[in-house]
C-alpha cells in the first residue's frame, strides 16, 4: 500500500500562486501515474492533473493554462504549481495514483481569498 503525503497549501489571494508536493512511499512509484485532486466543502473529489512516470500530463479544463503538474522520480515526489488562483479552486487538494488505488492522506488545505 502506498502512502501520500500532501504539503503546500495555505491561503492566498485571487490571482496568487502556490506549490504544492506530495511525497510518496513505495518502489514503483517511477512506473505509477500520479494525480491530483480536490474536494471543494460540500462537493465531491474531482480530478485535477495527472502525470505519467515519463512526464506526460495531463490538466483539466477548468485548471488548464494555470496549473501544472510535474515530478521528480528520484524523489518519489508530484508538484502541482497553482498560478492565477482563484477564489473557487479554494479546497482540499490530494494526491494519489492515477486512477486511484490508494488510501487517501490528509490532503493539504488551499484558501483562495482577499
Amino acid at each position: 500500500q502506498v502512502q501520500f503525503v500532501e504539503s503546500g497549501g495555505g491561503l492566498v489571494q485571487p490571482g496568487g500562486s502556490l506549490r504544492l508536493s506530495c511525497a510518496a512511499s513505495g518502489n514503483v512509484f517511477s512506473r505509477t501515474t500520479m494525480g491530483w485532486y480536490r474536494q471543494a466543502p460540500g462537493k465531491q473529489r474531482d480530478f485535477v492533473a495527472r502525470v505519467t512516470g515519463g512526464g506526460f500530463a495531463i490538466h483539466a479544463d477548468s485548471v488548464k493554462g494555470r496549473f501544472t503538474i510535474s515530478r521528480d522520480n528520484a524523489k518519489n515526489t508530484v508538484y502541482l504549481q497553482m498560478n492565477s488562483l482563484k477564489p473557487e479552486d479554494t479546497a482540499v487538494y490530494y494526491c494519489n495514483t492515477y486512477p486511484q488505488f490508494n488510501a487517501w492522506g490528509q490532503g493539504t488545505q488551499v484558501t483562495v481569498s482577499s
